[in-house]
């Protein structure tokens, strides 16, 4: 199950996304659909084959949207977060090998397209809440148990 938890900037974002496509590609598809049927035999029109599908795939995203935007929970910084990692934060974290990786942990709706973001409900994020700077965060993987050590917490920007 998906935690409901999101970042204002994630929420604004999905919120942003249902206004795009309910005020402007909905509408816009709408007309091509209703010009294509006025064409006559629906049976052998791409058009109105093509632009009837991409119809459907935006009223289920627009539910799904809907229907997500009405459980999330926005989670704002705290001041008391401050030198600990907690939801929102973007961390710099290094194993034995030296091998580093920088990224912000965020609600699982906020996490596709972007590489440098974990889901609060990943194994790694969830080894990393309330650690500090020079901390060890043990990540249980199917390969056996990762040891990584924290460098860096941010709340405002991203670690460079």
């Amino acid at each position: 199950m998906k935690t409901n938890l999101i970042t204002r900037e994630g929420f604004n974002q999905l919120q942003q996304e249902l206004d795009q496509l309910w005020r402007v590609e909905r509408p816009e598809i709408t007309k091509k659909v209703a010009w294509a049927a006025s064409l006559g035999d629906r049976s052998e029109n791409a058009d109105y084959k093509y632009n009837k599908a991409k119809l459907r795939e935006i009223d289920r995203r627009v539910r799904y949207l809907r229907k997500r935007l009405e459980v999330l929970k926005i989670v704002d910084y705290n001041p008391q977060q401050a030198g600990k990692v907690y939801f929102g934060a973007w961390v710099e974290i290094e194993n034995d090998d030296g091998k580093t990786l920088k990224f912000r942990i965020v609600g699982p709706d906020e996490i596709y397209g972007r590489k440098d973001y974990s889901s609060i409900d990943s194994p790694m994020s969830r080894a990393l809440l309330g650690k500090q700077i020079d901390d060890e965060a043990i990540v249980q993987t199917p390969e056996g148990k990762k040891v990584w050590y924290i460098n860096a917490i941010s709340y405002d920007i991203e670690i460079k």
